[in-house]
């Protein structure tokens, strides 16, 4: 599977072929590109805690859902908090207005609703698209470096799979655009992290650099930990893309700071 850039309408957007062929779902990562917002949010912002104009955001929402194939349907969001607790979207959970009120503290959403559209947030973390084609269950994680370390993205699968009776082997999973291995420097307490969560394992995506600081692939390290979920090799994409080597196209915290608005990523059972 890939990670593939499509435009609809004059909104550029990340798609998976692989849900793509599957069929029965509307998703997408979004770029900075064809929304309406002017000044440092220009123009797709889809952050609603930005400081943009609401009706703005509002219309980017309208351009980005119509672009990916979405139906009108209520949004589920949560205030991320970069933990590893995975919350079940049930009907009653969704709002109407992205500006309504978000209940609860989660950086992950799985559902078998059909109609909700499940929403993470990102400018530099991964965002993570899961799609269970068999039994019809879709799931959205924020995965920052601490949220990676703690392995959301494997809560997300065991979620799928105690709740809504999933297989492992059936889940198809996109990981979107997020700061790259060349750009994420840390010091020991980054890569110390995950090599607690996954020893070994996590060797392959930490690199050494001369000024005793390190280098960490948070996408390679999130395909690690979905992989040993269950998730097949096969049954994965990953965006190449990084954030703050591309400002042009994405918005990037580690670059801009707080001058900046906010990429999403969105699926919707159809």
């Amino acid at each position: 599977m890939n990670i593939i850039q499509q435009t609809h309408n004059g909104v550029p957007f990340l798609a998976c072929d692989g849900f793509q062929e599957a069929g029965g779902v509307a998703h997408g990562f979004s770029t900075r590109d064809g929304g309406v917002s002017q000044g440092m949010w220009a123009s797709l912002n889809l952050g609603v805690s930005r400081g943009d104009d609401p009706d703005r955001v509002r219309e980017n929402y309208r351009r980005f859902t119509a672009a990916i194939g979405c139906r009108p349907g209520p949004y589920a969001m949560n205030n991320q908090v970069h933990g590893d607790l995975v919350r079940v979207v049930t009907s009653a959970d969704g709002k109407e207005d992205v500006y309504g009120r978000e209940t609860w503290e989660a950086d992950g959403l799985i559902t078998d609703v059909p109609g909700i559209i499940l929403t993470v947030f990102t400018a530099d973390c991964i965002p993570v698209l899961l799609y269970d084609p068999v039994r019809r269950v879709t799931g959205a994680v924020h995965a920052g470096w601490r949220g990676t370390a703690l392995g959301v993205v494997q809560r997300a699968v065991e979620k799928m799979e105690q709740v809504f009776a999933c297989r492992p082997g059936d889940i198809l999973a996109a990981i979107g655009p997020g700061i790259g291995q060349c750009c994420f420097e840390t010091h020991e307490d980054v890569p110390n992290a995950m090599t607690t969560a996954l020893r070994r394992e996590a060797l392959p995506y930490l690199k050494l650099l001369e000024s005793g600081k390190y280098k960490v692939d948070l996408k390679g390290l999130n395909r690690q930990w979905l992989t040993r979920a269950g998730v097949a090799e096969e049954h994965i994409a990953l965006c190449p893309a990084c954030t703050a080597c591309d400002t042009r196209q994405f918005w990037s915290h580690r670059v801009q700071g707080t001058q900046r608005g906010s990429l999403a990523a969105m699926i919707q059972l159809l």
